[in-house]
């Protein structure tokens, strides 16, 4: 069986990743990313795809399942802020 502390983790690995949609919801209702700091959804996303490989081949359960879904959800973070970026040519 396992412990409280496992059971309560891997609960919050799979939640956490889902505060990424309300973020997603926001830009695609206003179909613009100009508050989302571009750096720092870069940086997210590559330290999130580096991380990855690491969650992947745990035998840890809470850190595969927060890896993966985290992985999945904020890359489409990632896409949906570059989706709707608006860069100074296009103004």
């Amino acid at each position: 069986m396992k412990t409280l502390f496992e059971q309560i983790g891997f609960v919050t690995a799979i939640i956490l990743p889902f505060f990424n949609i309300p973020l997603i919801i926001k830009m695609v209702k206003r179909k613009s990313s100009a508050d989302i700091s571009l750096a720092w959804t870069i940086g997210v996303w590559v330290c999130t795809m580096l991380m990855a490989p690491s969650g992947f081949q745990s035998k840890d359960m809470v850190w595969r399942t927060y890896c993966v879904i985290n992985s999945i959800l904020f890359s489409a973070v990632f896409v949906t802020v570059l989706k709707y970026r608006k860069g100074k040519t296009n103004a």
